[in-house]
């Protein structure tokens, strides 16, 4: 399985600065055979960048959609309408269940409007600080993939990837420890065996992220069960990008060497 590398711009970045950032990105980070990596643009300049990348390079990601393929729905994008111009769909990121307040109903509806509309959708899941402290984290995490994925088949399941993003180590500057990261991982899997079956669950590509830079992507990566890295801060700094990504590709490498 291919190492998944995605960098989540958040809102930061407009139109002419993402096409010079996406331009000094493809000079440092050549197309690698064994490691995805993917953007994720603000919405408004998704459309502009989706002309100008390669996509051998790099695929795209959309931060959001809507679960309705059209309507009145003021100030919103439905899958239907990122289906050529994304490959891939940000859903249920911990920003968007705590400050837009999201809830697992509405996740699950997004999760099937990507599938229904062939994006591939990264479900966010994740524990805050008060979660973690009262020893909630296995609670949290399954009630966010029974919500999350509720309504979908295992055939679908292999276009999912989940993200685990602890909420306390998101901008914060605290590290999770690899052990709690692959603790975590280990209850995702477990979760995805009881609503998919094992076979599944080993399958499924899962990604961490939480305040990921250059110095601690390594220790994630060799990660037992850690397919990837969602990348928030650090993703728009080139230099930190670009050598995370070679990171993901000398590991990857080196273990099929």
């Amino acid at each position: 399985m291919k190492k998944l590398i995605i960098g989540n711009w958040k809102m930061n970045l407009g139109v002419g600065d993402a096409s010079l950032y996406l331009h000094k990105l493809a000079d440092m980070i050549p197309a690698q055979r064994t490691v995805d990596v993917v953007l994720a643009p603000t919405i408004l300049t998704l459309q502009s960048l989706s002309l100008q990348v390669n996509r051998r390079q790099f695929k795209l990601a959309a931060q959001n959609c809507y679960w309705r393929d059209q309507g009145a729905y003021t100030g919103e994008v439905s899958a239907a309408q990122l289906k050529g111009i994304a490959d891939y769909v940000l859903i249920g990121h911990s920003e968007r269940r705590y400050q837009f307040n999201e809830t697992d109903k509405d996740i699950r509806a997004k999760v099937q409007a990507a599938m229904r509309n062939h994006l591939l959708p990264v479900l966010c899941v994740g524990e805050t600080a008060l979660e973690r402290s009262t020893n909630e984290t296995i609670d949290v995490l399954h009630d966010q993939l029974v919500g999350g994925l509720a309504n979908i088949t295992s055939d679908e399941l292999a276009d999912l990837t989940i993200a685990y993003e602890p909420v306390w180590a998101i901008g914060t500057g605290e590290n999770a420890m690899p052990k709690d990261v692959k603790f975590a991982v280990s209850v995702i899997r477990k979760q995805i065996s009881q609503l998919f079956g094992a076979k599944f669950a080993k399958e499924v590509r899962v990604l961490y992220g939480g305040s990921v830079n250059i110095d601690n992507a390594k220790s994630y990566l060799e990660i037992q069960g850690v397919d990837g890295l969602l990348i928030g801060g650090a993703s728009l700094d080139a230099h930190q990008f670009a050598g995370i990504v070679d990171q993901a590709y000398k590991l990857d490498d080196g273990r099929t060497a």
